[in-house]
């Protein structure tokens, strides 16, 4: 049989279980890193939870002072929660404010009320302090405004000013704290749950990807000679012996070596994974799999050879232009109790104050309604979770009203965010071991227009 002939009869054995392969076939061997250039004191770990789409979350967090819950009522009409629904919170930082969160958030209030969850209001892209003259003079703004893609973009890229960006602010934090070149540990500090992002993409270091539902698994049938299929061992002595050809052809030769490593790889990480026991109950759903995934790999942190982490998680469908109200009571509990179990988990490993989850999504939504939902506007709402926050308060400048027209609103409700972007990611980069220096530029390019390079304090004081 020809080596043609043999690969394509044997394709069934080498269809990928996950995108594994794919993502370190990308990565692998690319990183060039001088090794970790800052010093790090024990196990860190970032999880994102991007709310993709735009989740509408004015209705997650709602002014409950009569004046200010009429001026909600009022600008949003049919999307309004009635109060008496709303879970009570007040503002550990505001006494004179209280607040409200969507009936479906009870988890997170109870972690709030412990103080191991804050929210930063109205936060969103900027390229610089703009106010609503400024908006209206054409003062710069980020490129793209209410676009998707622009948008999303922009949150992972940390450059407003481009929509053309191939790395993210955490790709290149990454970067930083790199193991040397030829490590597949490099791959184990970024890992995205589903699919490569470009928020944990540098210029040397891809993200690993890894499944909600069964983590990594190499090629089907690859090494499972004992398995009782007789092909099974026919298929990998000959993909071995294709990878390990001497090839003259540096394509064929880079791809035969990145994917050598990527089976390695996806081994290395399945034995380090396929001990672990996490005893909490996670939901079965969607990102109730995800980060019980996330958790798995915390567990094996050590086996990793990992003390900085960084993971990500897509949560797709909170794109409202319709059925807004059904469709947020559907996600917004399932993002709870999602996230709660995650807590659980962490502490149950002993790192919850070592881990420190946080919310993003593409933009905030329009405070007026359509007709039975929400369009594209601007800032918006975030949560942060973990033992090292500070929580019980609210972070950055909710605004003093949401009554259409307000100081902030460029129309229908679309709010110029009064905390940037920058200042949040900044927060979460400071806490994970990133100095106020010139790392801390390198990373948030446009960082300066917002905290000063003598600034001793974080940026917003949630994690500092």
């Amino acid at each position: 049989m020809s080596r043609r002939d043999f690969i394509r009869a044997s394709s069934g054995y080498a269809a990928l279980a996950s995108a594994s392969l794919t993502s370190s076939a990308l990565g692998l061997g690319m990183v060039d890193s001088a090794g970790a250039a800052i010093p790090t004191d024990g196990y860190k770990a970032l999880v994102c939870i991007f709310l993709n789409g735009g989740a509408d979350s004015f209705n997650l967090l709602v002014p409950t002072n009569d004046v200010e819950y009429t001026d909600y009522q009022t600008a949003r009409g049919s999307l309004a929660l009635p109060k008496e629904e709303l879970l009570g919170i007040g503002d550990g930082a505001d006494a004179s404010r209280s607040y409200g969160l969507h009936p479906g958030l009870a988890e997170m209030r109870g972690l709030y009320e412990s103080g191991n969850l804050a929210f930063v209001a109205n936060v969103g892209t900027l390229v610089e302090p703009i106010d609503l003259a400024g908006f209206f003079d054409n003062q710069q703004r980020p490129l793209g405004l209410y676009s998707h893609n622009d948008q999303r973009g922009h949150w992972q890229s940390a450059d407003p000013r481009s929509r053309n960006s191939r790395t993210g602010w955490v790709g290149r934090m990454t970067e930083i704290f790199a193991a040397p070149a030829g490590s597949n540990s490099s791959l184990f500090a970024n890992i995205a749950v589903g699919a490569t992002t470009l928020l944990q993409t540098g210029s040397m270091v891809s993200p690993y990807v890894i499944s909600s539902w069964s983590g990594v698994k190499p090629m089907a049938g690859y090494g499972t000679a004992g398995s009782g299929n007789g092909l099974d061992g026919v298929y990998t002595a000959a993909t071995d012996q294709l990878l390990a050809a001497g090839y003259q052809d540096l394509l064929r030769k880079t791809y035969a070596d990145n994917t050598a490593g990527a089976i390695d790889a996806a081994f290395e990480y399945q034995a380090a994974t396929a001990g672990v026991n996490i005893e909490t109950p996670f939901p079965a759903t969607d990102i109730g799999d995800a980060l019980h995934q996330v958790a798995k790999a915390i567990s094996a942190r050590a086996a990793l050879g990992q003390n900085r982490q960084v993971f990500f998680v897509n949560m797709p469908g909170w794109d409202h232009h319709d059925n807004l109200i059904t469709g947020m009571g559907s996600l917004v509990p399932q993002l709870s109790q999602a996230m709660q179990a995650f807590y659980n988990a962490t502490a149950e490993l002993g790192v919850s104050d070592r881990v420190v989850s946080f919310t993003a999504s593409d933009f905030g939504r329009t405070l007026s309604s359509n007709g039975d939902g929400s369009d594209h506007a601007w800032g918006g709402n975030q949560m942060v979770m973990g033992g090292a926050v500070n929580g019980g308060a609210l972070y950055g400048a909710y605004p003093e009203s949401l009554v259409l027209g307000n100081d902030l609103d460029v129309g229908r409700g679309r709010l110029i965010p009064t905390t940037s972007t920058d200042e949040y990611n900044a927060e979460l980069a400071r806490w994970f071991g990133i100095p106020n220096d010139d790392h801390l530029e390198a990373i948030l390019p446009n960082i300066r227009n917002f905290y000063a390079p003598d600034a001793t304090g974080y940026p917003l004081g949630m994690l500092g």
